[in-house]
This record gives C-alpha cells, sequence and structure tokens, in this order.
C-alpha cells in the first residue's frame, strides 16, 4: 500500500480511537464527535485515494492540518502531552507522508 494511503487512514483511525477514550474517559461529547468526524475524513480521503482521485490527498492534508492546529491550541491551554501532544506529532508525521512525494518532485 501506497504511504501516502497508509498515513491517512492510520491517522485517520487513531482519531476515532482518540474520540472514544476521551468519550469513555471524561464523558466529553465533543471528543466522540470531532473524532469520528475527522477520522471518517481521513479515512474516506485515504479510500478516495486508492480509487484513483487526487483530492483525497487535499483533503487528508487539511483534515491533518486543522488537527495539527487544534491540538497544538489545545496543548498550549493544558500543557498536557495526551492527548495532544501525540496527536501532534502524529498529524505531522502523517503530513510529512502525505506530502513527501509531491514536495520530492517540485
Amino acid at each position: 500500500m501506497n504511504p501516502a494511503i497508509a498515513a491517512p487512514l492510520a491517522y485517520g483511525f487513531l482519531a476515532m480511537i482518540g474520540g472514544v477514550m476521551g468519550y469513555l474517559k471524561v464523558k466529553s461529547k465533543a471528543s466522540i464527535i470531532s473524532g469520528a468526524i475527522s477520522g471518517l475524513l481521513l479515512v474516506a480521503s485515504a479510500i478516495a485515494q486508492l480509487w484513483g482521485h487526487s483530492w483525497g490527498l487535499t483533503l487528508a492534508a487539511v483534515v491533518a492540518a486543522a488537527l495539527v492546529v487544534v491540538f497544538a491550541i489545545r496543548l498550549a491551554k493544558t500543557r498536557k502531552f495526551m492527548p495532544a501532544g501525540m496527536m501532534i506529532i502524529a498529524g505531522l508525521l502523517s503530513l510529512g507522508v502525505m506530502l513527501y512525494p509531491t514536495l520530492v518532485s517540485l
């Protein structure tokens, strides 16, 4: 499988699992809703790429970048590494894997 497809797929599942964990731990409806929406968008973008749609990479990059920004704000606010720091690192790694082939070809 192409790494540019695997990265948003993995990050999407991580976002969904994190949303469920946030709900189970502190009963945060916002966590489960945002985790489900962002996770499903990332998984859908990976499937779109798998089917040959170039917009899948764009959608995956936009969602991953938005999550990095959201979690950076949360990390700055709470000063707690988990879960924000982990999601920032995973998001940046995911973005790097997704965008590397595009950046190298420039």
